[in-house]
């Protein structure tokens, strides 16, 4: 194996999603020339505008610019953290996402948390039961989380445990940490059972694989105990497939945040979001969508290192020869 480190392996990543970032970044600014119509009518949205107040937002936003030019522009501002301002009250989009930010990104751990926390003893136990009832009612628990749109599931928990059995607040985010974590328990399970399906069924295979292979049946024939075969051996290896697709869980949660949102009245970025495309308020659109792409390129990096970690065979990109 080929000498490495950490720290320069996260910087080769790093560098690596350089272009990825500005493609991003040049599809994200394309949103207001590719809308119908003119670009200024089209950062005005559905408000009726003067010649005039045309002409000032074209100079503005530099619309009489060649295309490449008010990118570059665009690009400069973003490098400093300046989105530009809201078409609704000119607010700064960054002032606005910031308020939001925390919010979904509590959401989305407690979702994170909730699927893997539940799906991964699930997928474990299913694999251990193979072929049993057991392991056919994880799988359909799986089938149904993954069939159910979260909106769908976030209406169900809100109705028996909010509104029927009164155990879960039905709106608000709630202040301070216990709080918060009560108010967003039924919005986490939403979220976190519409991805939970596939954490079983990576889990459950990748189990199953490793169970029957000969490393295991030496581990028992010295006699080691089978909660550590499990814990130290099995699970390990079978992690690696669904760090793998942690991107696509991530993916996921991002997507059904914004339905959650929007489902429980949660002031995040999905609700902004929706907010800001039934306004056509296309500064708020760009400066959203450019962060969750961002953050999605650094999660895949993310789970990249944390793949070298599980795998001690992987250090920091170079396989063992």
């Amino acid at each position: 194996m080929r000498d490495g480190s950490l720290p320069a392996y996260v910087l080769r990543r790093l560098v690596a999603a350089i272009p990825l970032l500005l493609l991003i970044s040049l599809g994200v600014f394309a949103l207001v020339n590719l809308a119908p119509g003119d670009p200024a009518r089209s950062l005005l949205g559905s408000r009726q505008a003067s010649p005039e107040t045309l002409a000032a937002i074209r100079e503005q936003y530099n619309l009489d610019e060649p295309f490449i030019v008010q990118y570059l522009i665009w690009l400069r501002q973003v490098v400093v953290w300046d989105l530009g301002r809201s078409i609704q009250g000119s607010e700064l989009v960054t002032s606005m996402i910031w308020q939001r930010l925390p919010l979904t990104v509590f959401l989305g751990v407690y979702g994170s948390l909730v699927a893997l926390g539940i799906g991964i003893p699930l997928g474990v136990l299913a694999a251990y039961k193979q072929g049993s009832e057991v392991d056919r009612g994880v799988v359909a628990i799986g089938v149904i989380g993954v069939s159910a749109p979260a909106f769908a599931t976030g209406i169900f928990l809100l109705y028996v445990f909010g509104v029927y059995l009164g155990w879960f607040p039905i709106f608000g985010q709630g202040e301070g940490f216990v709080d918060k974590v009560w108010h967003l328990t039924l919005p986490a399970f939403a979220l976190g059972i519409s991805v939970m399906g596939l954490v079983i069924k990576i889990t459950r295979a990748s189990m199953i694989e490793e169970l029957h292979k000969d490393y295991v049946a030496f581990a028992r024939a010295r006699g080691l105990a089978s909660r550590r075969i499990t814990t130290s051996y099995v699970l390990r290896n079978a992690l690696i497939p669904v760090v793998t697709a942690a991107g696509l869980i991530v993916v996921g949660l991002l997507t059904g945040a914004v339905l959650v949102e929007v489902t429980f009245g949660l002031p995040g970025l999905g609700s902004l979001l929706v907010s800001a495309v039934t306004q056509r308020d296309i500064p708020v659109i760009q400066g959203i969508v450019l962060i969750l792409a961002s953050f999605i390129v650094l999660m895949h990096i993310g789970i990249d290192v944390l793949y070298t970690l599980i795998d001690p065979r992987i250090r920091f990109g170079r396989v063992e020869a």
